[in-house]
């Protein structure tokens, strides 16, 4: 029978290029720790532990905060999906810049010469700049005014790649362990629902900088649309209400404990 291949904390952090530091610090947090202990009680990192070393530091790249890759480690997702998703993104802002620019090209050329630009290519180029799904977009501005959809639009592109990870698979995953608690009797008051209310909230924030104007109305645009605002043309008007209503309770809890 082979046995698997331990290591120490300072061995690790050599190979790893981290520090022994950073190593103690991810296991405090639940991210990573050394899961096999010696006869003399001494921790020691299992080759599955690397394992997920390996995942934390791909994630860490994409620009992953450590709440989010321990998120989507512990909930399964596969990093492999996740590099592909990010490619597939970032190989669509390339197509559409590079329609972009050939639609500016084309002004570029008409005023050099003294010609106006024809409309439609100023229509085209204008369509090209949205970006947005324009449901999506047209939704979001039934609700929210042109300031408050320019600020999200601002603090998304801050954020860089993982924006797209935090809308696409950390968002999605705590409103589904949300609806499965609400579903299976869980009171709004439990600990486990506080606690994701108040990731939601705390994930809202990296998006509207802490605007509670901007937060209500984005909430207010998922309670009338979540068929615009999802995606999903099959998604019933009311499938968030009771959702909804169940999460508010818990912040209402919140507040009224803190």
């Amino acid at each position: 029978m082979s046995i698997d291949q331990t290591w120490k904390v300072g061995a690790l952090a050599e190979a790893s290029g981290l520090t022994v530091r950073t190593l103690h610090h991810w296991d405090r947090i639940g991210l990573l720790g050394p899961s096999r202990r010696t006869a003399a009680g001494h921790r020691e990192y299992t080759e599955q532990d690397v394992v997920r070393l390996y995942q934390v530091l791909a994630l860490r790249r994409l620009g992953l905060g450590l709440e989010t890759i321990a998120t989507c480690l512990d909930v399964g997702v596969d990093p492999v999906r996740l590099v592909n998703e990010h490619l597939a993104a970032v190989e669509a802002s390339i197509a559409s810049l590079e329609a972009l620019r050939h639609r500016l090209a084309d002004i570029q050329g008409e005023l050099a010469s003294d010609r106006a630009p024809e409309i439609s290519t100023l229509i085209a180029a204008l369509g090209t700049m949205g970006g947005a799904d324009p449901e999506r977009e047209q939704a979001l501005r039934r609700h929210l005014d042109d300031d408050q959809i320019q600020t999200l639009h601002d603090r998304a592109t801050a954020l860089g790649p993982g924006a797209h990870y935090l809308l696409e698979v950390e968002w999605p995953e705590l409103y589904r362990r949300a609806e499965a608690l609400r579903t299976a009797g869980v009171e709004p008051t439990a600990p486990q629902v506080r606690k994701l209310v108040a990731r939601m909230d705390e994930l809202s924030s990296l998006f509207n900088g802490g605007d509670s104007g901007i937060s209500a109305a984005v909430r207010s645009a998922w309670r009338h649309e979540p068929a615009a605002l999802s995606g999903d043309p099959t998604v019933p008007a009311d499938a968030w209400h009771d959702l909804t209503a169940y999460l508010d309770r818990a912040r209402a809890h919140a507040r009224s404990t803190a």
